[in-house]
């Protein structure tokens, strides 16, 4: 399988094909952790500079997401898709980060600072098997995961 077995790199910046992909979304899922260490996931908007990720909301500063990251400014950040059931054909991006909280023109905001980038895609081939690759510039030309970049 491809990507498997191979030593995973941690890069604190997008490949061309993660930037793009961020840029052109507009939905991700965040996961917070409270200082006990209880998990919370949330869907939210955000924007993508090419840097960074930023994100508001209604009432940002008192939603759980925003008290989580104040007291534990680890996160996690993911956009991914399913570009097709038939074949089944996935795609995405995660960001693993430290978040931090600022204020634009009067307005709270957070900022994620990204610490690891990770993208992925797969496709079940003919015969069934789940086809990974752990980033899609390591997907190599001529493979079936050609299609995903």
């Amino acid at each position: 399988m491809i990507g498997r077995g191979k030593e995973v790199r941690h890069r604190r910046v997008f490949s061309e094909n993660e930037a793009s992909y961020l840029a052109e979304s507009f939905l991700g899922r965040l996961a917070t952790a409270s200082p006990e260490g209880e998990p919370h996931v949330v869907p939210v908007s955000y924007r993508f500079d090419g840097r960074t990720i930023t994100f508001g909301g209604w009432n940002l500063t008192s939603s759980l997401k925003y008290r989580h990251l104040t007291a534990n400014d680890r996160v996690a950040f993911v956009v991914d898709d399913v570009l097709s059931v038939d074949p089944w054909r996935v795609r995405g991006v995660e960001v693993r980060g430290r978040a931090e909280p600022m204020t634009v023109d009067g307005v709270s905001m957070v900022r994620i600072i990204p610490l690891e980038v990770r993208s992925f895609s797969g496709i079940i081939t003919p015969t069934g098997e789940l086809v990974f690759a752990d980033n899609w510039d390591e997907a190599g030309s001529g493979s079936q995961n050609e299609e995903m970049t």
